[in-house]
This record gives structure tokens, C-alpha cells and sequence, in this order.
């Protein structure tokens, strides 16, 4: 067998099916996760439990929609390969059957501003995607509507798709778009949850456009997501530069 490349990206991959399925918010091999590599991008096979996962479960596909080697993309490989295509600020792409998430795309229900962190998303919703056969174009195209302005989104009767740049942060959204969708039904349990107002949301979307970035990350001209208390101490660099 000829070597494989990207052997890194490979692993990393399948550290994230295992992780994406201990954080309980996949179950089996329903869901898929992907990441760009070079000028195409890795997905993992159909079928194969994360648990078995070897670097050659991981399809290599170009973004002209051709695969490479003995093992079949996953069935979801179309709405992957349409991320990427249209949304070039797109890294990694992790798809889930979530339970919450799951219940909500099944009633069609959008999740609204019942929560700040709605934001971690791009808007100030999570849609919810018309209804489409699994593995289909259709389905891939319903998506990209939804997800307009948006890093995530629900599937009408399917689940949730969620997008990055790296592995770890679209993982990560993943997670919390389950957390919200529990604490949006949890809280329609008990009534009719008060929504952000548009004024709120835009506050918060112009803060999280830095959200998880330290002060060394931020651009010149970027408003940090942390109300920052007063800092005691000096960076090494300026107390250096005052003794000169």
C-alpha cells in the first residue's frame, strides 16, 4: 500500500470521532467529520466505528467531488464538499445526530436569541434547514441556505452541522450548539423563555467577533470580548524596553 498522506490530519480526525461521540453528543456512526488538507480536504469513511478507525478509514476527496482509495466517503460527503466550496473561511466541519438538536430539527424549530451565546453561531439565530433525503444534493443545498451568515445550523429531521477553523473549534460548536438546544427545550418546559432584542444581540456579535482570542491575537483595531480588570503587572518585553 502506498503511504498515505497527511498522517497528522488523519489522526486528528479520528480523535475528534472519538471525542465527538464521549461528549455524548453523537452516537455510533451517524455522524462524520472532515478537515481540509491541502487542496481538497479528509472525511471519514461510511460505516466504520470510530473505535476501529484506522488512517485509511479517511478519505482523501478533491473539491471537484472525486475520492481516492479502497474505502467509501461518508454518505453526508456532498454537504461537506459544499462547505468548503462556499465558505473558505471553513477549516473542519463536524456533523451530529445530537439529541436535542435532533428533537428541534424534527419539530422545525429555529432557536432564537433565548440566550447570548446563540452568537457563538455567527447571528442571532440557529436555523433550521428545509427537509431533504440524507446523502442528497438537495439536502447540501438546504444547508447552505440555512447556514447564510452562520457557522451552524439544524437539518429538518437529522440533526446539526457546524463548521470551523481547525478541528478543535468546530468541535467545540458543536457542543454548544447541543447545550443550547437542551437549555432552549428546558426552558420552553417551564414557559415561554424572554428573547434578546435586537440591540442586545448586536452588542454581543460585535464582542464575539474576538471571542476566545488572548490580547497578542487581537488585530489593531478589535474590541475584545473580555471586559478586561486592571492588569498589576508588565509584559517582560516593556519592562525591558523602560530600563533601556
Amino acid at each position: 500500500m502506498a503511504k498515505l498522506k497527511h498522517a497528522d490530519l488523519r489522526r486528528e480526525v479520528i480523535a475528534t470521532c472519538i471525542n465527538m461521540n464521549a461528549s455524548g453528543i453523537n452516537q455510533g456512526t451517524s455522524g462524520n467529520v472532515s478537515v481540509r488538507a491541502g487542496d481538497g480536504f479528509l472525511i471519514t469513511a461510511s460505516g466504520i466505528p470510530y473505535a476501529r478507525m484506522k488512517h485509511e478509514h479517511i478519505v482523501e476527496m478533491d473539491l471537484d467531488g472525486g475520492y481516492r482509495g479502497d474505502y467509501l466517503p461518508s454518505s453526508e460527503w456532498r454537504m461537506h464538499l459544499d462547505i468548503f466550496r462556499a465558505r473558505p473561511e471553513a477549516g473542519a466541519i463536524v456533523h451530529t445526530h445530537s439529541i436535542h438538536a435532533t428533537a428541534l430539527s424534527c419539530l422545525r424549530r429555529e432557536i432564537p436569541a433565548f440566550h447570548y451565546m446563540i452568537g457563538v453561531a455567527g447571528g442571532t439565530s440557529i436555523r433550521v434547514s428545509e427537509y431533504a433525503e440524507f446523502g442528497t444534493q438537495a439536502l447540501s443545498d438546504a444547508m447552505l441556505k440555512a447556514l447564510e451568515g452562520r457557522t451552524a445550523c439544524l437539518l429538518a429531521n437529522h440533526g446539526q452541522i457546524c463548521f470551523g477553523p481547525n478541528l478543535d473549534r468546530a468541535l467545540w460548536l458543536a457542543i454548544e450548539v447541543e447545550t443550547l438546544c437542551r437549555q432552549y427545550w428546558t426552558a420552553m418546559l417551564a414557559g415561554k423563555p424572554v428573547l434578546l432584542n435586537e440591540g442586545q444581540m448586536a452588542s454581543v456579535l460585535k464582542r464575539f467577533k474576538t471571542y476566545g482570542k488572548q490580547p497578542g491575537e487581537l488585530a489593531k483595531n478589535d474590541e475584545s470580548a473580555v471586559i478586561a480588570p486592571v492588569r498589576r503587572d508588565e509584559p517582560v518585553g516593556k519592562k525591558a524596553k523602560k530600563k533601556r
